[in-house]
């Protein structure tokens, strides 16, 4: 048990200071595996590479199809019509909830969160210049539609937060709707107040926004001629009703919804092949840092003292699902990432916790949506690769901005499920 915590410790102090994940990820295996008596060459060869292709063979084909469906939607302008039409629907005064809504629709849609960064924040800049908004609160309004709510809650999200539990607990994208919506309110609502408060507080003192050279550049990569709103929509529009209504395979979905864009950008035809390889090479490298995090996991899950860490988490004198989020939140942070946590969780402890279900009486649905919940909560804490990314965008440090990141993307999210429990306790899923 010391040599896991070790471990874990160890990989989330590297990963804060920005060492790759790829390979501190066996480093930390390893010094699991010599505290567990395990033979080091092998815990890597066999038991650590076992479970980085496992989650690789699994996953890869959503992580490349979805990287593409992303990086075509922002080439073909059709990210940026939808986000410039919810922003100007909730108009200049209420910038923060416009700037959010478009965030949450493109990722709920099925766009990576790190291509709705690069799609909303030319049109945050003008929304919150107009506004006088000052820029330090940009970052925290972006994650707040695109790394909480449409992320892990709302049912129906193909994010592959939201799809990894269903191997586990036999259950559907849209599982325990009722639990998704009220943490999505918790979220959604808690995030707009709270920075609508912050703004107030911020412009009282004297605050507004500052203009940064890259501004400019951000201006000019928008697309001069977009497709129509209703053209745009309807790729979003067809992966969400695929897998949720005709409930088909989520690969098939994401290559119906890329067709479209196709077909619907026929003129922009020539310039697809640099976007494709770009959304392929991207999934590549967020799919070698998800299974190095599942590789360290499977590592863990296989040294003797697992067993009474688990039995110490699956033992806490409490609903089953509070110790289901503990342990997803836990591995989430653990690994900066919500993907990465949820995949360990779910290896290590996803066939016990259905076995739970069943003995229960609690659905498997419900599981299914704390444990996605639960991923999207201390996965934000400094080290995430997504926050680092927004930071790097807007031009601001984690100084300037993460305490306002920390409150929408992990207090609202652990506060959140508080009403997801209570409801699940009840029987109300």
């Amino acid at each position: 048990m010391l040599g896991i915590l070790l471990g874990l410790v160890l990989l989330i102090v590297l990963a804060y200071r920005g060492w790759s994940i790829i390979w501190i990820a066996p480093i930390c295996a390893g010094v699991v595996a010599m505290f567990g008596g395990l033979d080091l060459l092998d815990a890597y060869t066999n038991t650590y590479m076992q479970g980085f292709v496992d989650f690789t063979k699994s996953w890869f084909p959503v992580f490349m199809l979805g990287a593409i469906f992303g990086k075509l939607m922002e080439y073909s302008g059709m990210a940026q019509t939808v986000a410039q039409g919810i922003i100007k629907l909730f108009g200049e005064k209420q910038a923060i909830i416009g700037v959010i809504m478009a965030s949450a629709v493109l990722a709920y849609g099925g766009i990576s969160v790190f291509v709705v960064v690069f799609a909303v924040y030319p049109l945050a800049v003008g929304m919150f210049r107009q506004a006088n908004i000052p820029r330090k609160l940009m970052p925290a309004t972006i994650v707040a539609g695109m790394m909480t709510f449409a992320m892990t809650a709302i049912p129906g999200t193909p994010q592959i937060q939201n799809l990894i539990p269903t191997d586990y607990f036999n259950t559907s994208a849209t599982a325990a709707p009722i639990m998704g919506l009220a943490a999505s309110l918790v979220m959604g609502g808690g995030a707009i107040l709270y920075l609508k408060k912050r703004e107030m507080k911020l412009k009282e003192a004297g605050e507004g926004f500052k203009e940064l050279d890259k501004d400019v550049e951000a201006k000019g990569k928008l697309v001069e001629k977009p497709p129509h709103i209703l053209i745009s929509l309807l790729p979003l529009a067809s992966v969400i009703i695929t897998l949720n209504v005709l409930e088909w395979d989520i690969v098939v979905c994401l290559l119906v919804g890329i067709l479209m864009i196709i077909v619907f950008s026929l003129n922009k035809f020539r310039g697809m092949v640099p976007a494709l390889n770009q959304g392929a090479s991207d999934s590549v490298m967020a799919m070698i840092n998800t299974s190095a995090a599942v590789g360290f996991g499977t590592v863990v899950r296989v040294v003797p003292g697992f067993q009474k860490l688990s039995d110490y988490v699956l033992g806490i004198d409490a609903n089953p699902l509070i110790s289901m989020a503990v342990a997803s939140n836990v591995l989430s942070g653990a690994t900066g990432s919500a993907s990465g946590g949820l995949g360990i969780t779910m290896e290590a402890l996803g066939d016990k916790y259905n076995e739970i279900a069943a003995s229960s009486g609690i659905a498997p649905e419900a599981f299914h949506r704390i444990a996605s919940i639960s991923s999207g909560g201390l996965d934000a804490l400094p080290h995430n690769g997504a926050v680092i990314t927004i930071l790097i965008v807007t031009g601001l440090t984690h100084k300037e901005s993460y305490r306002d990141i920390a409150v929408v993307a992990i207090v609202f999210p652990m506060l959140s499920l508080v009403p997801a429990i209570l409801l699940a306790s009840i029987g109300i899923y």
